[in-house]
């Protein structure tokens, strides 16, 4: 990738993980990259504001170290306990809000200085709704960026010109459609919502816990299902080492900025070179040899019914390898990590490219 080939670059939602986004931001910046598009859902679109409105990277990096738990969360004691089920959200708007204005300011998207979009979902209707479109740029960036962190049951819907607005990730956590639209030249898609290691049982006691732990899930099956036939222009997707950590977890802030930036100078160290010259689909791919473990296969099918062209059932009900050598892009691969026994593996066969 050169400095002169234009590009879009979308961030994911994923809570607290999506700091990892500003560490991506950090290495795109020591190339001298600039996306001509930037588009964000939840967290994805405060980074991606804060960017647009001139925020330097460093300066977000030093936020993003000091964020403490307070500076987000405060329970909304008295909806929760005068109107119970009735209550708006677990957690009051006020602190996210004073976060997101200090860090952007008291700006419409008029005023940015970088192209932005911003993911929501009207509640009532249940349209995605991209502020940052023409005729969508009237209002502040910091209602947009608040109505696009405003997870269901997490925080209050967000009011913008009379409509409740929440979060983007309802729909569509990772936004690459419209930047596949609107924008010119190839995609980098960070996602930061991976989730394929287990939790330990501490991680998912409680209300709480397994309500993240849910939408984590949800998050991840959703964006496998959106890119797993991406038919658009040139995709890198980027999936930060950040899949063994909760997504608002706030004691480990710096491991986030590194995992996004370390994730990031590799696949431009790997992709780099060859960005002028992809073919359009999901990148970067290697080969690997899909293999079955008979002693853990217990004949479910479940892998057949993933994948029919990959696996079949032998006479024995065990799992079969039709092709072992199989090609993969980032987001392929699902029947591994869908196995209920744990009896597929995949081994790599060869670099990415």
């Amino acid at each position: 990738m050169t400095p002169e080939r234009p590009f879009s670059l979308v961030l994911s939602g994923g809570g607290l993980k999506g700091l990892a986004h500003i560490g991506v931001l950090r290495a795109l910046e020591e190339r001298g990259l600039v996306p001509g598009l930037v588009v964000g859902s939840s967290i994805g679109s405060l980074i991606a504001a804060a960017w647009a409105a001139g925020v330097p990277v460093a300066r977000m990096a030093e936020r993003a170290s000091a964020v403490k738990r307070r500076d987000v969360f405060r329970v909304a004691h008295t909806e929760v306990a005068f109107r119970r089920l009735l209550a708006p959200a677990l957690y009051r708007r006020e602190p996210l809000d004073a976060l997101i204005t200090s860090l952007i300011g008291d700006i419409t998207f008029h005023d940015l200085k970088r192209r932005l979009l911003v993911n929501t979902v009207d509640l009532h209707t249940g349209m995605q709704v991209m502020w940052g479109l023409p005729g969508l740029r009237d209002v502040r960036v910091a209602d947009a960026v608040s109505a696009s962190c405003a997870l269901p049951g997490i925080f209050p819907p967000r009011e913008i010109n009379g409509r409740a607005y929440v979060d983007g990730a309802v729909v569509e956590n990772l936004p690459v459609r419209l930047a596949a639209s609107l924008g010119t030249g190839p995609i980098i898609a960070v996602n930061v919502a991976a989730t394929s290691i287990r939790r330990s049982t501490d991680e998912t006691q409680g209300f709480a816990a397994t309500y993240i732990r849910g939408l984590e899930i949800v998050m991840q099956t959703q964006i496998e299902g959106q890119l797993r036939d991406w038919k658009g222009p040139p995709m890198i997707l980027v999936q930060p080492k950040v899949e063994h950590i909760s997504m608002f977890a706030f004691d480990r802030n710096d491991e986030l900025l590194e995992a996004g930036y370390l994730a990031t100078r590799q696949m431009l160290d790997q992709m780099a070179h060859r960005l002028h010259a992809m073919t359009d689909g999901m990148h970067p791919t290697r080969t690997l040899r899909v293999l079955v473990d008979e002693s853990r296969c217990v004949g479910c099918g479940s892998c057949v019914i993933q994948a029919p062209k990959v696996f079949r059932l032998d006479a024995r009900g065990k799992a079969q390898v039709l092709a072992p050598l199989q090609r993969w892009s980032p987001i392929d691969g699902a029947y591994v990590l869908n196995c209920p026994t744990y009896a597929i593996s995949a081994r790599p066969e060869d670099t990415a490219a």
